[in-house]
């Protein structure tokens, strides 16, 4: 009798405990992972905040209530990211209202140092005054949890140094021309082409508000760099170009044959002028280096009541689904470091030189480097 109850009692002692690592056996996996225990252990010494298992994260979302997000995406991409989150986290409430613009974003910082109103859990940081959001973010150790897979991020879309920002977007800068008023293949090749006798007197525009400029000088291990930058202006200035305001605007007089090439235009923009193009004559050109700057950054505040709905709702965004709607609603704005994005697949294999986290802030201070060196007042915010 005794030794039947022995058996019994260790056959439920076995049960117990194979069940208990069931449930808990991402957990219990963790334990046994030393390189994601030592990030834990280097994160927290960091005073980041740093979740082992997905399922940690997700435990701890079910306790909050409604996320509210301040986005800078168009409503037809809101309203469908919602609608795809919560069929992954149907517990989730989620509350979206939009941002734009440098004078948003300047409420929105002087709100934040005031602490006034209602913040929302998850905040567009505008990359034009991108360090002064910073000191307010939740110091969630994204880009840790994204290296070791807790997060499903790729990590190149996590600021490498606060590690608490990704930047869900991209956009590229091109060169536009129309095919009727000059062939392909006499389209420049490469940048300084540009400078070539053959180019001087009004061949080409110039944008006055150069967004590309704001790249170059992110990458002098590329050769390029803010000496080269103002020296290409330079150049630019003097081949006497045609000086033009507004991407829109130039692409559809290219449309109407007043123009044949435009020296550096926003490739996003042009695509979409080429699809309401009925002459067909619009077409785009990649120049290497390609000028990239990452867009659509975005930080779960240390305010947040619900940091860890905000968690997965970043992810979401950043997951294959979550970019697909940025590029088909935006559109064609995703990251380049989406795997299968349209930027992703643009820039396969090119040199990119991109103005990043550590250099988008000085975008406007280049810019305006750049208006001087075309010899024009200054940059127009």
């Amino acid at each position: 009798m005794k030794r039947s109850l022995s058996r019994t009692a260790c056959l439920f002692l076995i049960l117990l405990l194979l069940g208990s690592c069931v449930a808990g056996s991402s957990l219990f996996a963790a334990s046994l992972d030393p390189a994601l225990l030592k990030a834990k252990h280097e994160a927290e010494a960091q005073g980041y905040i740093f979740l082992t298992t997905h399922d940690g994260i997700v435990a701890n979302a079910k306790k909050e209530s409604g996320l509210r997000v301040l986005s800078s995406f168009e409503p037809n991409v809101q309203s469908r990211m919602i609608s795809s989150f919560k069929k992954k986290y149907p517990f989730s409430e989620v509350e979206i209202r939009e941002t734009a613009g440098p004078e948003a974003a300047q409420r929105d910082i002087l709100a934040l140092q005031a602490g006034r109103g209602k913040q929302p859990d998850i905040l567009h940081a505008a990359t034009d005054f991108y360090p002064q959001y910073l000191p307010f973010a939740k110091k969630f150790d994204i880009l840790g949890m994204a290296e070791h897979g807790v997060l499903g991020i790729p990590p190149n879309m996590v600021d490498p140094k606060n590690r608490t920002v990704v930047a869900l977007g991209s956009v590229v800068g091109a060169v536009a021309y129309n095919k009727r008023l000059i062939s392909p293949e006499k389209v420049p090749a490469t940048w300084e082409d540009f400078l070539k006798p053959e180019f001087k007197g009004g061949k080409f525009l110039v944008e006055i508000r150069p967004h590309i400029f704001a790249a170059f000088p992110a990458c002098p291990e590329q050769g390029l760099g803010l000496e080269w930058m103002l020296k290409f202006a330079r150049g630019l200035r003097d081949q006497e170009p045609i000086w033009f305001r507004g991407y829109a605007r130039a692409h559809t007089a290219m449309i109407a044959g007043e123009y044949a090439l435009h020296s550096g235009t926003l490739y996003q923009n042009a695509v979409r002028a080429m699809e309401r193009d009925p002459t067909g004559s619009l077409q785009i050109k990649i120049i290497e280096p390609v000028p990239v700057r990452l867009s659509a950054t975005y930080l779960i505040l240390a305010s947040s009541s619900n940091p860890y709905t905000a968690l997965l709702f970043l992810e979401h965004e950043a997951s294959p689904g979550g970019q697909e709607i940025i590029d088909k609603y935006e559109p064609l704005k995703a990251s380049i470091y989406s795997p299968g994005s349209a930027l992703a697949k643009l820039v396969e294999r090119k040199k990119v030189c991109v103005n990043a986290f550590e250099t988008f802030h000085h975008s406007n201070e280049w810019m305006a480097k750049a208006v001087e060196a075309f010899g024009l007042p200054k940059a127009e915010r």
